[in-house]
């Protein structure tokens, strides 16, 4: 009869699993404790120290590192190999299914070191890999989420089910070791920083069409992990707005909206009402919003769900959306709809370059009010525009410039060779309503130009990092004018 190795830390599903394994013919190999949860489940099960002739040693640390146990999950089907295995008395091993001890979850909880060190499987990895080796004869089943797939494979004889089932396993041993080394690497720098990434699908295309691409899902929260309510598939391009936005909205507070276009804001908003915020974010810009992307710091209600089926959007990113909004965005079903908590991603941010990656860690807070500097001109009334302004200029493109009144974006210039420039893509934007808006810089001004063409266009306050070696001209037009300048004193640039 063929022979199923099982030896899981996780129980879920293994009763079950087991009975199906014994309805398809196999006999029942295991370790301690599975051995035992299987007999209770009223299994007939084999104890693999019994099998071994071999009891369990070092309090457990050592079960199924034996010659009877390797042997029979990396041996062919060679008159050579049978004749070994008879040799030790051992037999093939048909089926390997293993759930490895919860390393991450034991350094999540803050457990002391050696109670960590405790938690790093090596018989499991160890079986694991041997079987994924051998996947030509073995099935090898990486823990229950693989209980259906295998048996449904078992069932149809399918050579390929095995072979996926063997770079599951590897993909379940390299995130294990990545997590290890990471925790052994400590300091500030991960050693593996995409670790725990793992191929979700293929998508259409990349940024272009002659492009191919694919999504990758690591643990965490974040766009990739957002429920699909509905809509047609993402593409790369969606994928990388809906960061965009969803980033920027978790940065403003609650009932606020944000439209993303090529990675950039095109307007935000931050009103007492989710649906006027969506309103006049969407109308802050509202030729760029035409094929935009939306994010919003609430739930999609019926008012939500009707405006944005009026119009055209590629994506809308929300906390939530209400069982009445659902049926009203079917009606429009190539609109792509995400629904995922408010929660920031801590951690880094990975980039490629030729030959390597960059790092860095996320550019997660921003200063608040109370930690700027006022360097020139009156006291500023209030920091509510202001602190908006700082927030969406952080998500612009560098050089950056954003002017905003009364809670709502007015001019967004980002992506510019040159600050200048910048300013005069937002103010052209604005027009006549940035007399009396506040406007912020993602970085310094080098010179007092910016600050002129605020005094031109009648801006009432200005928040910048400082730090320029001729932050006096700036401070001068500033003090002359009667502008409030602030100087944040950390700049944010966004390549």
């Amino acid at each position: 009869m063929p022979t199923a190795l099982l030896s899981v830390r996780d129980k879920a599903g293994l009763v079950e699993f087991g009975k199906a394994l014994v309805a398809r013919g196999f006999d029942l190999l295991a370790s301690g404790g599975t051995a035992a949860a299987l007999r209770s489940g009223g299994l007939a099960v084999q104890e693999v120290a019994d099998y071994t002739g071999s009891p369990e040693i070092l309090g457990g640390r050592v079960k199924t590192l034996h010659p009877s146990v390797h042997g029979g999950i990396l041996s062919r089907q060679s008159p050579q190999d049978r004749q070994d295995l008879g040799r030790i008395g051992a037999r093939p091993i048909d089926v390997v299914a293993v759930s490895l001890y919860p390393f991450v979850e034991t350094v999540a909880s803050g457990a002391e070191r050696m109670q960590v060190i405790e938690e790093i499987d090596i018989g499991g990895v160890a079986l694991l890999r041997a079987a994924a080796k051998n996947h030509d004869r073995v099935w090898v089943v990486p823990g229950p989420a693989y209980y259906a797939e295998a048996l449904a494979g078992l069932d149809q004889g399918d050579p390929e089910a095995r072979r996926r089932l063997a770079a599951a396993a590897f993909r379940e041993t390299a995130r294990y070791d990545a997590a290890i080394a990471e925790y052994l690497t400590g300091g500030d720098w991960p050693a593996f920083p995409v670790s725990g990434a793992v191929f979700s699908h293929a998508l259409r295309y990349g940024e272009n069409p002659h492009q191919v691409a694919a999504l990758y899902r690591s643990p965490g929260p974040g766009v990739a992990a957002a429920e699909v309510v509905q809509g047609k598939e993402l593409s790369y391009n969606n994928l990388l707005d809906a960061d965009g936005a969803w980033r920027l909205a978790l940065d403003l507070p609650a009932l606020s909206a944000c439209v993303i276009k090529h990675q950039t804001p095109s307007g935000a908003a931050r009103l007492p009402v989710l649906m006027d915020s969506l309103r006049a974010a969407v109308g802050a810009d509202d030729e760029a919003a035409f094929g935009g992307v939306i994010a919003l710091r609430g739930q999609i209600d019926r008012e939500i769900a009707e405006y944005v089926t009026s119009r055209f959007f590629e994506v809308v990113v929300a906390e939530g959306v209400t069982a009445e909004a659902r049926e009203i965005l079917s009606r429009k079903p190539n609109l792509r709809v995400l629904a995922l908590p408010a929660e920031k991603r801590q951690g880094f941010d990975v980039r490629a370059i030729g030959g390597g990656l960059v790092v860095q860690s996320t550019d997660a807070e921003l200063v608040p009010p109370g930690g700027w500097r006022h360097v020139a001109g009156p006291a500023a009334a209030d920091f509510e525009d202001l602190e908006f302004a700082f927030t969406v200029v952080k998500h612009a493109r560098s050089n950056a410039i954003v002017i905003t009144k009364d809670g709502v974006t007015l001019g967004i210039g980002g992506g510019q060779v040159s600050r200048v420039r910048a300013a005069q893509a937002a103010f052209a934007q604005a027009g006549a309503l940035a007399r009396g808006a506040a406007l912020a810089s993602d970085a310094f001004f080098p010179f007092g130009d910016v600050l002129q063409l605020c005094a031109d266009h009648g801006i009432a306050a200005v928040v910048e990092p400082g730090g320029s070696v001729r932050d006096e001209e700036s401070k001068d037009v500033a003090q002359a004018s009667g502008i409030a300048l602030y100087f944040t004193g950390e700049r944010h640039f966004r390549h």
